[in-house]
């Protein structure tokens, strides 16, 4: 039997000093990512220091907002079921997140996905993912 997730509301975010410029851009519907400027490296989730050299020379850069399903499971015994899922970014970094806007059995790890973002009990916008391709729909 195929299941609809159910329409999650997400916890408000509660930004830190490291965090409210990643925030303050999802407010404009925006993925902000972490980049090393002495490295390279593309990192989630925003932190000061590169996890990759412990550079402090970092910044925040968008996202295109398409991945991959890297990982996922599926939470059928909460009250609403839903899909939370690891999925690796265009950019390369992997970021929990959760899926939307899909039956529960269409879930597979490889799947392509596009971000979309919905309002948390605060208002607030949180970046989600749903199916992309031929798996949208």
């Amino acid at each position: 039997m195929t299941e609809p997730l159910g329409k999650r509301i997400p916890a408000a975010p509660e930004p830190t000093v490291e965090t409210v410029e990643y925030w303050q851009a999802a407010d404009a519907h925006k993925l902000m990512i972490g980049r090393c400027h002495g490295c390279g490296e593309a990192y989630f989730y925003p932190r000061s220091r590169c996890p990759r050299c412990l550079s402090a020379d970092t910044g925040l850069e968008q996202a295109e907002g398409s991945g991959t399903v890297y990982s996922y499971s599926i939470m059928r015994r909460a009250k609403i079921p839903y899909a939370i899922a690891y999925v690796t970014l265009a950019e390369g970094p992997t970021m929990m997140t959760n899926i939307v806007d899909c039956a529960i059995d269409h879930i597979s790890i490889g799947m392509p996905v596009s971000l979309v973002f919905v309002e948390s009990d605060g208002g607030s916008p949180v970046p989600v993912f749903k199916p992309a391709g031929e798996f949208a729909g």
